[in-house]
């Protein structure tokens, strides 16, 4: 067989396997890693959207970051981040895992505001008066409250 030969026959098989790969993995909805929001059409305005179980303990940057959460991001992500209804989402919820959201997003998300992109809630403005640290310890609270409900 010729060079020429064994390179496509090369792409065939490679392509072959990736093909198959696609076909033979779970969807989304069998692996728990849908970035899908939950349906909240039956929850009152101003509600919590989940239920979030607290940690027994918190380390002592996770309780700074309690007080500045129920401080500044309280009023739209609900009382410890599990959303308001009509106001602003649960970050108790998988679409905030630190695989999909990095500690550094909250940071930037504080810092800058985010386009809406996976709620409906609109976009976020930039939080007045926070400091990178006083995200840090906000984003220790809310990998804490996370790791308690098996977010990640």
């Amino acid at each position: 067989m010729s060079k020429l030969g064994w390179i496509i026959a090369g792409v065939l098989v490679v392509g072959s396997g990736a093909l198959l790969w696609q076909v033979m993995r779970p969807a989304p909805s069998q692996t728990g890693h849908s970035m899908t929001p939950p349906d909240m059409s039956g929850i009152a305005e101003g509600a919590p959207i989940v239920e979030v179980k607290l940690p027994d303990n918190l380390a002592s940057l996770a309780q700074m970051g309690e007080r500045a959460f129920n401080a500044k991001c309280a009023v739209c992500h609900g009382a410890n981040a599990a959303g308001r209804e009509g106001k602003g989402p649960p970050l108790v919820h998988k679409i905030y895992e630190p695989n999909h959201h990095s500690d550094m997003a909250f940071v930037m998300a504080a810092k800058n505001g985010v386009r809406s992109h996976h709620w409906r809630f609109g976009n976020m403005p930039p939080v007045d008066g926070v400091t990178d640290a006083d995200v840090k310890a906000i984003t220790a609270y809310v990998r804490a409250l996370q790791k308690e409900n098996g977010v990640f």
